[in-house]
């Protein structure tokens, strides 16, 4: 695999956590820059775009890998955010709940000599999720900094999730396998 250092452009404890669980070496920033995109923009793609315009917002040494992210929740092609609050994330859970969602995270990756960009793309399927699970859940989890208020590998997807198509990892914030497949076949 490549010899340069790579410095991952995010503030998520999982992102780290999962890097660090596949032997990574790596510094972590927090990123800058808004989080705009074009209205018009179909939701599956703005992940994407938001990974690239974090990626472009940060300078860099010539020796480094640059890795950003953007994750989001969509449920029936509404963009489903973080919760601004305790209630916020109770009525997102609301939504979720008894339905399949679909949750998108953007990669881009980028050196000084190439970069590359992919989403990935995994379904959820919740089970109905009671006000007293939901209520528990939030209180005790406090889950604002998630999109769609949960994570998969907290409490509420040991009991609420039924399955999933497609990657976990991508559900908890970064691909994994699909990040270490770039990284290793890019010259970078």
């Amino acid at each position: 695999m490549n010899k340069k250092k790579i410095l991952l452009a995010s503030q998520s404890p999982r992102r780290q956590q999962l890097l660090k669980d596949a032997n990574f070496i790596f510094e972590s920033i927090k990123p800058i820059g808004e989080e705009t995109y074009p209205a018009e923009m179909p939701v599956v793609d703005v992940p994407l775009f938001l990974a690239r315009q974090k990626s472009y917002s940060i300078d860099f040494a010539s020796d480094i890998i640059l890795i950003t992210a953007d994750t989001v929740v969509i449920l029936e092609n509404e963009m489903i955010g973080k919760p601004t609050s305790e209630q916020d994330a109770k009525d997102m859970l609301g939504k979720l709940s008894g339905k399949m969602h679909t949750v998108v995270t953007g990669v881009y990756m980028r050196s000084n000599q190439n970069e590359i960009g992919f989403s990935t793309h995994t379904n959820v399927f919740f089970n109905h999720l009671t006000k007293e699970n939901i209520d528990f859940y939030v209180e005790k989890y406090k889950p604002l900094d998630k999109a769609g208020s949960y994570g998969i590998q907290d409490w509420i997807g040991l009991i609420g999730v039924e399955k999933i198509e497609g990657c976990f990892y991508n559900v908890m914030g970064l691909p994994m396998s699909e990040l270490y497949k770039h990284l290793s076949s890019i010259d970078f």
